[in-house]
This record gives C-alpha cells, sequence and structure tokens, in this order.
C-alpha cells in the first residue's frame, strides 16, 4: 500500500482544531464516544493533534494518579 505525499497533506491539513482533539481523546479514555461523533473524528480529526493529545492526556491522568496514591499515603503514615 502507497501513499503519496499529497495523502499525507490532506491527513495533516484537517480542520478540527487542537481543544476538539483534546476533548476527543478525553472522552476516548473513558470510552464513552457515540458511533457518529467517532465517525465524524476520524474523518476530521488530525492524526499530529491525536498523538499530542494522547500523550498530555496519559501525562495528565498519571499525575492525577501519582498525586492521589501520596495524598492518600500521607494520610494513612499520619
Amino acid at each position: 500500500m502507497q501513499h503519496s505525499k499529497q495523502d499525507t497533506n490532506n491527513v495533516v491539513k484537517r480542520k478540527m482544531s487542537f481543544f476538539a482533539t483534546m476533548k476527543a481523546v478525553f472522552w476516548s479514555f473513558f470510552g464513552v464516544r457515540k458511533g457518529k461523533d467517532s465517525a465524524h473524528d476520524v474523518e476530521n480529526l488530525n492524526p499530529i493533534h491525536v498523538v499530542i493529545a494522547g500523550v498530555l492526556g496519559a501525562l495528565i491522568l498519571i499525575t492525577i494518579l501519582i498525586l492521589i496514591v501520596k495524598l492518600v499515603l500521607s494520610k494513612v503514615i499520619i
């Protein structure tokens, strides 16, 4: 399967904003995305934004979990 440079340019120039991508990735973390919204995302999300949003979402989730664990452990040890 060969992809031309034109195909790559078309994918990268998709219209949805980075905020819309973050929102879609947020909902995908919880697995509660409607079918029609998911299909719309596939057609309109910029894949580069999806990768960046996924990494940011994972970092935020890990940070929140670490803070919760530290909070719980600090209460237990006292």
